[in-house]
């Protein structure tokens, strides 16, 4: 133990409000004032009157300890009923309600700040507790039962995130329906369940203690998802949307409306010299039951198959129906180098943040990967993806250099290992941009024959069909489809833009407003989700709004002209490039 920390008992309360992003993104200035207003006249005088001191706030969350655990019990009962109080007079989905979470248990003291398990199982509890209720340990209820004037109901024993062992939860709510607030924040997200097994796998957490070791947890996450997602009889939610949960605690039930899924996978990575440690659990979201956990240790020369148990363990505990030979399919062809698999996890994590500077860095481990380990099929077609990226969102200089030698990485890839969708992907953006846009759509097609639920190959086959070949049609379903399996991808704006341009094609003017103006409203939008909406706004005859859109295009591209476009989009197929000028000078757009 360091100097100047030390341990003692403690009851914590963990606490967050319920739907805080939905109230900010429906009214940021209102709900920040409200919450300054609760933490000033009612949060912060109950802790003080009950002894509490707060250690810990971010955001929409508190931290608390106290000296007592009746103490710490009866200051949240007198939270949560004050709260319903001060939200009684305003209309459902403008109330703030708390989850929380109480435990006692030994926590670590390093200055003003408290760790340990103690604090853990605190917050894994308010994590689980319904909105406007409480939720304590066991130990919490031995402590206070019969000292309070208020009921606990069991709720038997749950495994939670992170803890060796099994926890006892008591539950309390006040004389109100709880769920009301729970549904209501997930209502305008939640996604109809699809008709086969769904499932989402949250990036695992790294528990190493090393920042560095992030992208080993991410890692471990994404090739589950990749191996699931071959599975033709589950769907699948696609990386991009489900690491935006990524270093939060999230609600299961809310996670599930959000991204549509029955069953959520969520575990943990310690990594210790050449030791690895993972567990992985398996949770049927919407009754928070814990179907399947389990724990894999091993040495990292191992990780691969241990990589293989939690997949087939978790496929047999949703899809029981999954013969051998599904299981066998699955199997993905393991890199020969250990280091070659963490330097492309690591170009991983600089490729979904989405700019020139990481796009750079990604393609640099990606070719040290490729060069430490040639016959590692991934690390080539990744490669060959980002540069294809690069090259779509003009940040190539000698396009036809750089194409050459990327198109080269990706069939490079595909002889490795024919099954690498991603590969075949890359292939189809080449073969789109280079004008043989037959041969585009056959790559992009055996993308998602490997891989159904690959997102990004449904998208780039949209794109092909809409940008390359000018058959909108047949490109909306693809498009409908990527933007289902990651409904919260950080590039949902470039499906969302080039869903509203196939409707504008296809004369469904309000629907392309619509759904163009979601696009522009993404903070990374480029000048060409602008530039369509303005068309859509065009079309729809409201030419003052496409003004102003071809406005906000030009200020993210001063070049912005009829000749602009008509030199940068190139490929794009002549029916398609017209359309779009046509809409683009109804617009006002100049030559």
């Amino acid at each position: 133990m360091s100097e100047g920390t030390q341990r003692k008992l403690a009851a914590i309360v963990s606490a967050d409000v319920v739907g805080y992003s939905r109230l900010l993104g429906a009214d940021e200035a209102g709900t920040l004032a409200a919450m300054r207003a609760h933490r000033a006249e009612l949060w912060n005088p109950v802790i003080e009157q009950h002894g509490g001191r707060v250690v810990g706030t971010a955001g929409d969350s508190l931290l608390v300890e106290y000296a007592s655990a009746v103490a710490a019990v009866e200051s949240s009962v007198v939270l949560q009923r004050k709260m319903l109080e001060r939200n009684g007079d305003l209309p459902e989905e403008r109330r703030m309600l708390l989850r929380i979470g109480v435990n006692i248990g030994e926590v670590v003291m390093d200055g003003d700040d408290i760790f340990g398990d103690g604090v853990n199982v605190a917050a894994r509890l308010q994590a689980i507790a319904h909105s406007g209720s409480i939720a304590i340990s066991g130990n919490i209820h031995e402590q206070v039962n019969g000292k309070l004037a208020v009921t606990f109901s069991d709720d038997g024993e749950h495994e939670v995130k992170n803890i060796d062992h099994p926890v006892h939860v008591w539950r309390w709510s006040p004389d109100v329906n709880a769920t009301t607030v729970d549904a209501i924040a997930s209502a305008e997200q939640t996604l109809a369940l699809p008709d086969k097994p769904s499932i989402a796998v949250l990036p695992f957490d790294n528990m190493s203690g090393d920042p560095e070791q992030e992208y080993f947890g991410d890692g471990i996450a994404e090739d589950v998802i990749t191996a699931l997602s071959r599975f033709r009889s589950l769907f699948v939610i696609a990386r991009n949307s489900s690491f935006t949960y990524k270093g939060t605690l999230p609600d299961i039930r809310t996670v599930a409306g959000e991204l549509g899924v029955r069953y959520v996978v969520e575990g943990s990575v310690r990594k210790a010299g050449n030791r690895v440690r993972i567990t992985a659990q398996l949770i049927e979201a919407m009754s928070g039951k814990h179907l399947w956990a389990d724990r894999f240790d091993g040495n990292l020369d191992e990780v691969f198959d241990l990589q293989d148990q939690i997949t087939e363990q978790i496929v047999v505990a949703v899809e029981p129906e999954i013969g051998v030979r599904e299981r066998e399919r699955v199997r993905r062809k393991p890199p020969g180098s250990l280091a070659a698999w963490e330097l492309l996890q690591r170009g991983l994590s600089h490729y979904y943040r989405f700019n020139e500077i990481d796009y750079a860095e990604a393609v640099r481990l990606f070719g040290e990967a490729a060069a430490l380990d040639p016959e590692f099929a991934a690390a080539h077609a990744y490669l060959a993806y980002t540069i294809a990226t690069l090259d779509l969102l003009g940040f190539v200089k000698d396009s036809e250099k750089v194409r050459t030698s990327a198109r080269a990485a990706a069939e490079q890839a595909i002889i490795l290992d024919p099954n690498e969708p991603v590969a075949h992907c890359a292939l189809g953006r080449f073969n789109m941009h280079s004008g043989d846009v037959e041969m585009a759509i056959e790559q992009l097609q055996t993308a998602i024959a490997i891989n159904p639920d690959f997102g990004w190959g449904h998208y780039g086959l949209g794109l092909a069909y809409v940008y390359g070949a000018g058959q909108w049609h047949q490109a909306l379903p693809h498009l409908d489809t990527a933007l289902r399996l990651s409904p919260r991808d950080p590039m949902r704006w470039a499906m969302l833009f080039t869903k509203g341009s196939v409707l504008r094609f296809l004369g469904r003017y309000e629907e392309a407003v619509a759904v163009g103006r979601q696009a522009c409203q993404f903070s990374d939008a480029t000048f060409v989700a602008h530039l369509h909406f303005a068309a859509s706004l065009a079309e729809a005859g409201r030419i003052d709004a496409a003004r102003s859109a071809l406005q906000d295009a030009a200020r993210l591209q001063p070049a912005l002209s009829c000749g602009f476009v008509r030199s940068t989009f190139i490929s794009m197929h002549e029916n398609t490039l017209n359309g779009l000028l046509d809409s683009l000078r109804k617009a006002g757009m100049s030559e």
